[in-house]
């Protein structure tokens, strides 16, 4: 999950933009995008939603995910375990290159698998603060870059890059009219995020923490906390990822509408 709270900053020394104008851009932010695509996985998670007065709601998940043969397009699927008014609820996110990416989802209380639309990547992804989008990832290639700086978060150096899309579809898809993303130079791994919405209003704030490097023969990394909040709402969602395990031979029939509609 290529998955984006009132961050503190910690600035090291700003650089112009003109400092890495040789850059490739887009080239940092697919290897962002693939830096935690593992062969496969399976994980435990707890989602804990907060409201703006502190209200707390807590889901247990599982999840897997494995790369499909071409080595670049993810597979994820997540399970809600509990509590009871979510239990059986089970999400399913296809990534396709060249296509449009697959996005199904199954409520129990009405016993049937719903396949949502490209324009449907927007919406919140099962009641939390990321969108559909947020979670399988948005192809670098439908967006313009622009360095905005180079500074340091969390301790680590990283670039500064500004998100537009590249056109109106785009935009209205995703929902966002701008980002702008942290992503570490050492390993890409994009530890913070800022979203605008279509109006150009700060809509939602990023933040991953507690980085792992979960299969380092293959220099793939993990954040097992993610953070998210809605600017306009004050609504959070925290996401802790417990027992993740990598290269454990998922079968592929989780990936299927069948699995999904299993109690």
């Amino acid at each position: 999950m290529k998955l984006l709270i009132g961050f503190s900053m910690l600035l090291l020394g700003i650089v112009p933009a003109t400092y890495a104008s040789d850059v490739n851009l887009t080239e940092i932010v697919q290897k962002s995008l693939a830096v935690n695509k593992v062969l496969d996985s399976t994980s435990d998670a707890t989602f804990t939603l907060i409201s703006k007065t502190g209200q707390e709601r807590v889901r247990k998940t599982f999840g897997v995910s494995k790369l499909q043969a071409n080595g670049e397009d993810n597979m994820r699927m997540t399970r809600f375990m509990a509590p009871a008014d979510v239990k059986g609820t089970v999400s399913l996110l296809i990534e396709h290159s060249a296509a449009d990416d697959d996005i199904w989802i199954y409520l129990p209380a009405l016993k049937k698998v719903r396949r949502l639309v490209s324009s449907n990547k927007k919406d919140s992804f099962v009641g939390t603060d990321f969108s559909y989008g947020d979670v399988i990832g948005h192809k670098a290639t439908e967006w313009n870059y622009k360095l905005l700086r180079e500074e340091s978060e969390d301790g680590s150096p990283c670039y500064v890059i500004e998100a537009t899309p590249k056109s109106d579809v785009i935009r209205d898809n995703s929902g966002y009219a701008k980002r702008v993303l942290w992503i570490r130079k050492d390993n890409f791994f994009a530890i913070k995020g800022e979203l605008w919405d279509e109006a150009m209003q700060p809509v939602k704030a990023f933040h991953m923490t507690e980085l792992q490097e979960v299969d380092a023969a293959r220099h793939k990394w993990q954040a097992m906390r993610l953070e998210a909040k809605n600017l306009q709402t004050g609504h959070q969602t925290v996401i802790h990822f417990e027992n993740f395990k990598v290269n454990q031979k998922v079968r592929d029939d989780f990936f299927t509408t069948r699995y999904m509609e299993k109690e």
